[in-house]
């Protein structure tokens, strides 16, 4: 059963605005979070006045409360049934020590109720909590109306857009990567900063490619771990004409790959798949990254660390598998599609067709019987956001872009790992891949998420976000 997110609430009062709109305001965000399936933590009736903020000592309440759930809270939530108290909000923030985004929602006055006794002007009273704030350094999300009911639909799914938010925040800052092998000599664009990752709280863990291949042909076919790998691959893809000599070495590397991010405690990997572990140990790994991407532990060509970092932040933002792809081919004259393509290690949920394989283009150079493991499949039309983030070690930053478009059902006559992506401005898009000195690696996602990525990198990370429009 999927754990229910936790939100810490804060409910803002003000001590001339009537009290039972705080009252209201706790059976509104009850029912809303049971119906959404998630935790609120927050003070209860007894605790103050209504269970709101509104002074010092409650703010020290419930900055106490939230310290004692701080594990389990991802983000918070301040609901401004009256005009709030812009400090009591501020300081319960700052108190609990808490450094999760926080959302502002304010209710809307009704026409006919704005006498005395049923007067929020939480209009106002929002704009003194962001303030204070701002003066605070505490980082913000807005509701795209600035007033609006929590029982309205709207709210709704903004709520859980931000609690996907949350996630990408709480996932980025604590996040392990395995960085196996080498990046290839001649694939500059990978290259990456980790001291600038790793002042952003994403650590990278390295090995040397001959330690995992050392350790992957002292294995046997016989070994009971091997066999059950062989087991899993064989569930997972149709072995098309893939030898059994090739099958078991796969297995062999994919049971080595596993103990690496065990013993390492790693979220995602990004592996040098070319051209050493062909002629070194003779197959492909792309089977094996498939694998661990769809059971969302993503995992990267080329030594990409950037590149599987963009596929973990949107596979938090969606809760569902990235793929790491090529902006490969234009598609015919249509200026805005393109062909998207790798030699085949996308997560099975983009290939419906998926095949374990070789690797054609990486075969004419170190022979096609050492590429097995490689999968072909045609991803379908779906939803589309794409995005990279980078490390700019010039600036000292790290830079992502984001937008979204849909992948196509047009034909595509190739192999590999192929779609067709339709995305609105792409010459304009691509001018700007180039003139900022992206990678010619792009993510996907099958979701339409940029703008909850667009809030978390660039608002609560701090980094540097272009979304394309």
């Amino acid at each position: 059963m999927k754990t229910k997110a936790s939100l810490g609430v804060i409910i803002g009062n003000r001590d001339f605005f009537p009290d039972r709109l705080v009252a209201e305001a706790r059976l509104d965000i009850k029912e809303i979070f049971n119906k959404l399936n998630l935790n609120p933590v927050m003070l209860e009736e007894s605790e103050s006045k209504l269970g709101g903020v509104e002074t010092f000592g409650d703010a020290q309440k419930c900055a106490q409360l939230f310290k004692r759930h701080e594990e389990e809270i991802i983000g918070v939530l301040v609901l401004l049934p009256n005009f709030g108290d812009e400090k009591g909000v501020a300081e319960t923030l700052k108190l609990s020590g808490l450094n999760v985004p926080v959302l502002i929602q304010a209710y809307p006055d009704d026409l006919d109720k704005l006498d005395v006794a049923r007067r929020r002007d939480s209009w106002c009273g929002k704009i003194s909590v962001c303030n204070n704030l701002y003066q605070y350094g505490i980082k913000y999300t807005l509701t795209d109306k600035h007033v609006i009911h929590p029982k309205d639909a709207a709210f709704g799914e903004e709520l859980l857009n931000f609690v996907s938010v949350c996630r990408v925040v709480r996932g980025l800052r604590k996040v392990r990567i395995g960085a196996v092998g080498a990046r290839p000599g001649a694939f500059n664009t990978v290259r990456y900063s980790e001291k600038i990752l790793q002042r952003n709280g994403i650590s990278v863990t390295t090995v040397d490619l001959s330690e995992i291949l050392g350790n992957a042909n002292k294995l046997t076919a016989s070994d009971a771990e091997v066999k059950a790998n062989l087991e899993k691959i064989l569930a997972y893809a149709p072995k098309g004409r893939t030898p059994d000599e090739a099958l078991t070495q796969i297995a062999k590397l994919d049971v080595v790959l596993n103990r690496f991010m065990i013993d390492n405690a790693l979220d995602a990997t990004a592996i040098q798949c070319w051209t050493s572990l062909q002629q070194n140990y003779g197959c492909n790994v792309c089977t094996s990254m498939s694998m661990m991407s769809e059971n969302m532990l993503p995992s990267a060509c080329e030594v990409d660390v950037t590149g599987t970092l963009t596929m973990y932040a949107m596979q938090l933002a969606s809760g569902s598998p990235s793929a790491l792809v090529d902006w490969n081919n234009n598609y015919a004259d249509d200026e805005e599609k393109c062909v998207l393509f790798h030699c085949g290690n996308w997560a099975k949920s983009f290939l419906p067709d998926i095949e374990i394989s070789t690797a054609p283009i990486l075969g004419t150079t170190v022979g096609e019987e050492n590429t097995y493991g490689a999968l072909a499949g045609r991803t379908p039309a779906s939803p589309l956001t794409f995005g990279r983030i980078s490390t700019d070690d010039s600036k000292g930053i790290i830079k992502a872009y984001i937008g979204e478009g849909v992948l196509t059902d047009d034909a595509l006559n190739t192999f590999g790992n192929r779609a067709v992506a339709k995305i609105p401005d792409l010459q304009g898009l691509m001018q700007y891949v180039c003139r900022n000195g992206f990678e010619h690696h792009v993510v996907m996602n099958a979701s339409k998420t940029a703008g909850i990525l667009k809030e978390a990198l660039g608002n609560y990370m701090g980094w540097e976000v272009y979304q394309h429009n």
